[in-house]
């Protein structure tokens, strides 16, 4: 086990109602003046934006609202967001949504204080100031509710880069959790965000580094449980016990309790967030793509060890002590049959791409951002076979 250092000080509200105590929260981390932002009509639809900016008032605190966050945010409404803040001398951002809102909502958060362009942080520039970001999640998947990431893709003509800003000030102050929030999710969605999860598990999972039992174990029994509770919500929507195992699971899964003291990989996602980028389709329908394919590739040349412990260990598979590569592949499988059980694509062609676009791809993901992946560590050349490989 390698050295680390570890804190997460998110307070983490959990439960039904919850969301109705958000103001307290914000009031309780300085807040006098709170930027709402979220995404699309369901916020306003369902009343839930209605009942947050209630508990605001209740607790004296003004705000203004910004919405239009789209899956993979966007630079665009992150400027306007910033410009708003500023003018309206806001201290504090309340994100109320998934994923996309978070990181959103981090980088107006990294903008406001900052004299220059944001996106320097989304290229490598140490993180070191941001206003305060509190959370209401509604969607289970992404972790960035307790998280030190923020990821977002940049409007450049007509390409768009995908990169992630990274510091302990971007983690949330407190998260609202309330499972009841996520039980009308289209299945889409849900599976989507079950992937995530699953993939935040695997970047970690798959590592050089020995001797790391209770992390291996911690990554195991998240993924083990959004399986099985995966399964009862794409089954029955409505199924609370389902969704707060799942929504606590996102959150563990990716404020890295399971990554300290070992080496992560994170090329699977890096390849992802091109996927994303062009094609526009869901950060988990992206992994779910491209993980079996990673994992077909990265069989041959690194020790087969944690794929072996993949399948018996989270999948159930049994070894083969005659051919241990036929365990390993059996585990490669199970992941991509379940994909496709709960709804998820399972090869590029599926969301648009074309064998053509694979040189592309991997121009984006390597522009002004050489290193990737750790277990195995890509290079352009490596990324093409792979993408091609997933047409």
């Amino acid at each position: 086990m390698n050295n680390f250092t570890f804190s997460s000080p998110t307070y983490f509200v959990f439960g039904k109602k919850t969301e109705d105590e958000s103001g307290k929260y914000v009031k309780r981390y300085g807040g006098k003046k709170a930027l709402i932002h979220y995404g699309g009509a369901s916020a306003v639809k369902s009343g839930l934006l209605d009942r947050v900016m209630k508990s605001l008032d209740a607790e004296g605190i003004t705000h203004i609202e910004l919405g239009g966050v789209k899956p993979n945010p966007k630079s665009d409404l992150i400027y306007e967001g910033i410009e708003l803040a500023r003018k309206e001398k806001v201290d504090f951002i309340l994100a109320i949504g998934g994923g996309s809102v978070i990181d959103s909502a981090k980088g107006i958060a990294l903008g406001v204080p900052y004299d220059g362009d944001f996106w320097d942080f989304y290229e490598g520039k140490p993180v070191t100031e941001a206003l305060p970001v509190g959370v209401v999640l509604t969607i289970a998947a992404a972790g960035s509710e307790g998280s030190t990431d923020s990821v977002v893709t940049k409007i450049d003509g007509n390409n768009l880069y995908k990169r992630c800003a990274d510091g302990e000030v971007l983690i949330p102050k407190f998260a609202v959790m309330n499972p009841e929030l996520t039980t009308t999710l289209p299945p889409y969605q849900t599976a989507s965000g079950i992937t995530d999860i699953i993939a935040h598990c695997m970047e970690r999972l798959f590592s050089h580094t020995k001797n790391v039992e209770i992390t291996d174990r911690l990554c195991e029994a998240i993924l083990i449980t959004a399986i099985k509770e995966g399964r009862r919500a794409m089954q029955d929507a409505t199924n609370y016990e389902a969704r707060a195992n799942i929504m606590w699971a996102g959150m563990v899964a990716q404020n890295n309790l399971t990554g300290v003291g070992r080496q992560h990989d994170w090329g699977t996602h890096h390849m992802e967030n091109e996927l994303s980028s062009m094609y526009g389709c869901s950060h988990g329908a992206g992994l779910a793509i491209l993980f079996p394919y990673w994992m077909e590739y990265a069989m041959k040349t690194q020790p087969i060890d944690r794929f072996i412990q993949f399948a018996t260990r989270v999948w159930g598979c049994q070894m083969n002590f005659e051919d241990p590569m036929v365990t390993a592949r059996e585990g490669m499988i199970c992941f991509q049959k379940f994909m496709k059980e709960i709804g998820m694509p399972t090869t590029i062609g599926e969301i648009g791409g074309k064998p053509e676009d694979a040189p592309k791809l991997a121009a984006n993901m390597f522009h002004g951002a050489p290193n990737h992946g750790s277990f195995l560590k890509l290079t352009p050349e490596m990324a093409t076979e792979i993408y091609t490989m997933a047409m």
